[in-house]
């Protein structure tokens, strides 16, 4: 059975620097090991904790898309703020959009959270690499994460060459 692989990276000046712990990557470990522990799958999952830096981002990102890591999934650096810096540094690498996605997020959760609507967030396919750029806050990674979780399975499979679809 195939062991997946996923690595998080968080993006913060505050939680590089051990002023404040991060848990937003934390919860976003949980939940991909207790979502491929139900499943019945297997995943191995690492964790980085970078300062928002365009330069060590791109550099993470690409050895990740290069080793073919099955998903991506950052935290941080998806506001307007000027040191936010995520997608900006992730759009470019992408070769294809899943933009539905983080549009339902962004809809759902902004109906009951005006700030939920001021998210940047994306997700997209980078090589044989699904990626997801999630805000900071632990909160919206579990409203994102509960989302996302709903469709990695589907999306893993299409994304190498095997779906579920019906052709009728």
């Amino acid at each position: 059975m195939k062991t997946f692989l996923a690595t998080v990276i968080t993006i913060s000046d505050r939680a590089s620097k051990g002023i404040y712990e991060d848990l937003s990557g934390k919860e976003i470990v949980r939940i991909m090991e207790d979502t491929f522990e139900n499943a019945g799958a297997f995943i191995n999952v690492c964790n980085f904790v970078i300062p928002d830096e365009t330069i060590l981002l791109r550099a993470v990102l690409e050895k990740e898309i290069r080793l073919e890591t099955d998903f991506i999934i950052t935290t941080g650096g998806t506001g307007i703020g000027p040191r936010d810096i995520t997608p900006d540094v992730v759009m470019p690498m992408l070769t294809k959009q899943i933009p539905g996605i983080m549009e339902l997020i962004r809809v759902k959760y902004g109906l009951q959270f005006a700030s939920a609507a001021l998210s940047r967030s994306v997700a997209g396919v980078a090589n044989k690499s699904l990626v997801y750029c999630l805000p900071g806050s632990p909160k919206a990674v579990v409203e994102y994460m509960s989302e996302i979780t709903k469709t990695i399975f589907h999306c893993h499979k299409m994304l190498h060459g095997s779906s579920d679809h019906n052709n009728s």
